[in-house]
């Protein structure tokens, strides 16, 4: 699978693609989730700008993944990776992964961070499987706790939260 940078008129793919994407958190219980709304093009369009912005492809060059990312702590926080349905289970995420942090290491950034629900298996124990550990809460820089913070206030801390971190 092919990773590029995105394009501007792609965004609202990227939207369609969250979406799709959300709806297997109904099926575990988590319909919050799956309702929630993917984050607006114009707070999107900040990640393309500042160059942190990627998308897996298909052969017609239409993404059918993506992730985004900022820098948080000294780090590359990955604000959002996502795979539509249709493209699961084929390491497409997972190349998102490594792609960012073939970038990151060429910009001597040292680890990669996120935060992720704990329990749910394509979460925390799939970025436990992609080399990311957890980190306890001595560990969070000020830019991951502010983040933490956010989600809670997002209501995202009703199901168990981590940080975790893949260092380079």
């Amino acid at each position: 699978m092919r990773i590029r940078p995105v394009d501007f008129d792609e965004l609202p793919f990227l939207q369609d693609i969250e979406r799709a994407a959300g709806q297997c958190f109904r099926d575990i219980g988590m319909p919050g989730i799956a309702e929630d709304d993917p984050l607006p093009t114009g707070e999107l369009e900040r990640y393309l700008r500042n160059g942190l912005a990627w998308a897996a492809v298909d052969p017609a060059d239409a993404p059918v993944a993506y992730l985004i990312a900022e820098h948080v702590d000294g780090n590359l926080h990955i604000e959002q990776v996502s795979v539509h349905p249709d493209h699961a289970r084929r390491a497409v995420g997972r190349s998102l992964l490594n792609h960012l942090a073939d970038h990151a290491a060429a910009h001597e950034v040292p680890a990669l961070t996120l935060t992720t629900f704990a329990d749910v298996p394509w979460n925390a124990p799939y970025y436990a499987r992609c080399g990311f550990h957890r980190l306890d809460e001595s560990e969070l820089g000020p830019g991951l706790r502010e983040i933490r913070r956010n989600e809670a206030a997002h209501g995202l801390d009703r199901w168990p939260r981590v940080c975790m971190c893949r260092d380079l």
